[in-house]
């Protein structure tokens, strides 16, 4: 880093700066996920000019080398770098035995760092810093989209009494019927009364293409009607 900054060289690392991170909260408000262009320009604002002040302070009188405090320009950057790790820990989120927000989460953290580039004077490894995260957000989405994964969902079905409708479905059939249709069960809860199949919980996972939209499955449908089930609750 030079010792002395031009205001003209102050203003080109903040400009592109807010370019980068523009762009990639763009991206993010666009896939509507919860951080968006104006938290990414701030986070990577901050560390733009956290940098800039440690580039400015450069210059001046530090303490004496046999003095017991020796001026460190550069925890102020790794501070703050270290510090948005609890940014990026409040946008990620477990619920139903899904871990949501970490692509979140790591797009904050590479946006300091990208922040700290710009502020640094790297404007050449900021720019290719910018061009290869919005390479991975846009261009290899389209790629994951493709790709094959496993979903998972949770089934919990209630039934009803035996009566002259039919009788409560037996586990191996319902076990059966889901395996036949390509499920993987990874959990299952079952609950008898007086030795009747009452209700049932069970995770499942299941092969598929891409990340398509969640919908229910044909399977299911024809489980809930199923004369013994008295109501069927499908969350995937």
């Amino acid at each position: 880093m030079p010792v002395v900054l031009t205001w003209e060289q102050v203003a080109a690392r903040i400009l592109l700066a807010s370019l980068a991170s523009f762009l990639i909260g763009y991206n993010r408000d666009e896939r509507g996920q919860r951080l968006g262009i104006r938290t990414t320009m701030l986070v990577c604002l901050a560390a733009t000019l956290s940098m800039l002040q440690a580039n400015l302070l450069m210059n001046t009188a530090g303490k004496p080398s046999d003095s017991f405090v020796v001026l460190d320009l550069m925890r102020l950057p790794l501070g703050i770098l270290s510090g948005i790790g609890f940014i990026g820990a409040g946008a990620i989120l477990r619920k139903d035995g899904l871990v949501r927000g970490v692509t979140t989460a790591a797009t904050i953290w590479y946006v300091t760092i990208l922040g700290l580039i710009f502020g640094g004077g790297q404007l050449v490894l900021g720019c290719a810093g910018t061009l290869l995260a919005l390479f991975v957000l846009w261009a290899l989405r389209t790629v994951e989209k493709r790709m094959p994964t496993h979903r998972t969902s949770t089934l919990s079905i209630q039934f009803r009494e035996a009566d002259t409708t039919g009788s409560p479905q037996e586990e191996a059939t319902l076990r059966a019927h889901l395996q036949a249709a390509g499920y993987v069960v990874k959990e299952w809860t079952a609950q008898y009364c007086e030795h009747e199949l009452r209700s049932l919980d069970c995770d499942l996972e299941w092969p598929m293409k891409g990340h398509s939209q969640p919908e229910t499955p044909e399977l299911v449908r024809e489980l809930a009607r199923l004369p013994s089930v008295s109501s069927l609750l499908w969350k995937g």
